[in-house]
């Protein structure tokens, strides 16, 4: 299984996908790392990235989870994944075994959490673009929503109630079998 954390900049699904990855001993990608230079100094500069920008990107993310499936391992990503074309092309790394945890909340209290983040590129401004954007999940899209209005730990232990109970779904062991 393959567990992507979505949601718009500053929602939280950098430190809630490294940290449940961290908690469950489980391969990481953060999406950023996967952007072209160019992806970044266009976001940098307050231009927010077209669909043509945004498919190398996905692909080699797609990628990533799949060569992840081929040695068997259960994997967490950091990605916006706002359309569910972008979703679909992060399907294709593991076709039925991808799942999204969509972070969610008010554009007023992730535009100030955006403003108070300091070193990362994408500017606040972006926000009302990125939230334009968002496709929530769809009904035959594996996942949860999850709201941001708690705290950090709170997120992240819904994210990995979640996660071990889909691996124990699939397993049918006890919770987080498949993890140990």
């Amino acid at each position: 299984m393959h567990f992507v954390v979505m949601g718009v900049s500053g929602s939280g699904k950098s430190t809630v996908a490294l940290r449940v990855a961290e908690r469950l001993g489980l391969p990481h990608a953060e999406a950023d790392a996967f952007h072209p230079e160019s992806n970044i100094a266009k976001m940098s500069s307050g231009v927010p990235l077209t669909d043509e920008d945004r498919m190398p990107w996905l692909r080699s993310l797609a990628q990533w989870i799949e060569e992840h499936e081929r040695r068997g391992e259960t994997t967490v990503v950091a990605c916006s994944a706002l359309k569910r074309s972008y979703r679909d092309v992060l399907r294709s790394g593991a076709p039925g075994r991808v799942e999204f945890i969509h972070l969610d909340g008010s554009t007023e209290l992730i535009g100030r959490r955006l403003r108070e983040r300091a070193g990362h590129f994408m500017p606040a401004g972006l926000l009302a673009s990125q939230a334009a954007t968002l496709e929530p999940l769809e009904q035959d899209e594996a996942g949860i929503v999850i709201d941001v209005e708690p705290s950090p730990e709170e997120i992240i232990d819904l994210a990995v109630r979640f996660i071990d109970g889909r691996i124990a779904d699939l397993s049918d062991g006890p919770a987080g079998s498949a993890l140990r």
